[in-house]
């Protein structure tokens, strides 16, 4: 870079930007754009999101709130009162948890921002967070932001993608201050039982860590009958996976984050909440009090409808994923790529055939080249995730057949 003078000028970064030059998302995005520069057509299983549309209830109440000129200010805490009592309540029914709407709920721009932002709360420059290999990025990228270090806690098939909290050294253990989990797992497709989260919360009480978990696909679990029907919920409230407050239903160490982008489809709209111990919660909500003012309010009003309005979306959004899970899976296992059926989430966690065991994101990259399929390497989820590949399923079953035709070409 040169002034107007024409002098060099040498500009100085912070060291914490090192680890944050690459990510997945970021990678398969110049590999999609070199493969539409030589004209191929891209199909995009990279990305997990969700090509389908907000219900009409929450749009309605979004552009209704546009004529409303008091709605058109910054909106500060006290103007989220009724969205907080709404996630209060969404959460007491689903779960049964008794939720205070003034102390132990706060607004965020979807999960991301509350992942990124709490390790400023929680760590000082050197403290380590315990994070799941492979695990979202965006985990890893606020305990960079605080200048903290990481200790990944590998998640393997034969654990059922759980971590082993007994194989966490003791010296990493003294310097910690944290734990991140999430479940149903992105990018495993994993889900976690009452009794593994249970393990979780003492064992962040023994250890003074704060527990955080991370929680968007709460919605998106395929509850089965033996014929592999949807099953019919008598409540479609409830919830087939547990929330880390029922493991902790005193809040004594844990915070839990939800978006709306998932079970809602509103990715787009960038809307979620932190909900949990009130400490954990004042300290996030003074972070970000220095870094943004909340939402557009029509947003919230949106979300409001949503949490409390008609539920059949979200059913509908189930058997949608649903349906494409079974029909990428038959397309897989017709190509004899074997693959387990998982039981929630938007993704298939495909691990690689021998000969690309070892090189996730050179599979990627040929793949997109070659064929124009963009999926996600393993190993742009941590180290553990090297020798898989994530599948999104954001198409209808006919292009994600398409997909693996193509792949199968690639293959053979």
């Amino acid at each position: 870079m040169t002034n107007d003078k024409g002098q060099i000028i040498n500009m100085q970064f912070a060291k914490r930007l090192q680890p944050l030059q690459s990510n997945v998302f970021a990678d398969m995005d110049r590999a999609k754009a070199v493969a539409l520069a030589a004209g191929r057509q891209v199909i995009d299983l990279s990305l997990g999101s969700s090509d389908l549309p907000a219900e009409a209830h929450v749009i309605e109440a979004i552009a209704q709130s546009l004529g409303d000129r008091s709605t058109h200010g910054y909106l500060l805490f006290n103007g989220t009162q009724e969205f907080r009592e709404a996630a209060a309540n969404w959460y007491e029914q689903k779960f049964g948890i008794k939720v205070d709407p003034q102390t132990e709920v706060l607004p965020l721009i979807g999960s991301q921002e509350g992942t990124a932002h709490l390790p400023l709360a929680i760590l000082n420059p050197g403290d380590f967070a315990l994070l799941l290999d492979p695990g979202y990025p965006s985990h890893a990228g606020g305990v960079y932001l605080a200048s903290g270090q990481i200790y990944p806690m590998p998640v393997q098939a034969e654990n059922a993608f759980l971590p082993v909290f007994a194989d966490i050294p003791a010296p990493v253990l003294a310097q910690s201050r944290m734990m991140v989990l999430s479940y149903p797992h992105n990018p495993t497709a994993a889900i976690a039982p009452l009794s593994f989260f249970q393990e979780a919360v003492a064992f962040c009480q023994e250890h003074n860590l704060v527990l955080v978990h991370d929680f968007p696909y709460v919605d998106l679990v395929f509850g089965e009958t033996g014929d592999g029907e949807l099953e019919t919920r008598k409540n479609l409230s409830r919830s087939l996976v547990p929330s880390i407050l029922q493991a902790d239903p005193e809040k004594s160490v844990s915070i839990e984050f939800f978006t709306l982008s998932k079970s809602y489809n509103m990715g787009g709209f960038r809307i979620g909440y932190a909900i949990g111990n009130a400490q954990l919660i004042k300290a996030l909500r003074q972070v970000k009090a220095a870094v943004d003012f909340n939402q557009y309010r029509g947003i919230l009003n949106g979300a409001i409808a949503a949490l409390t309005g008609p539920q059949a979306g979200v059913k509908s959004a189930v058997a949608t994923f649903q349906g494409r899970r079974d029909a990428f899976i038959n397309a897989l296992h017709r190509i004899g790529w074997n693959v387990p059926t998982p039981q929630a989430t938007m993704y298939i966690w495909a691990e690689l055939p021998s000969a690309w065991s070892h090189n996730s994101i050179e599979f990627c990259t040929q793949l997109v080249k070659e064929t124009g399929v963009a999926v996600s390497p393993g190993a742009g989820f941590g180290k553990s995730g090297e020798g898989y590949v994530r599948f999104a399923l954001v198409h209808e079953p006919p292009l994600l057949e398409a997909a693996v035709e193509k792949i199968a070409q690639f293959l053979h």
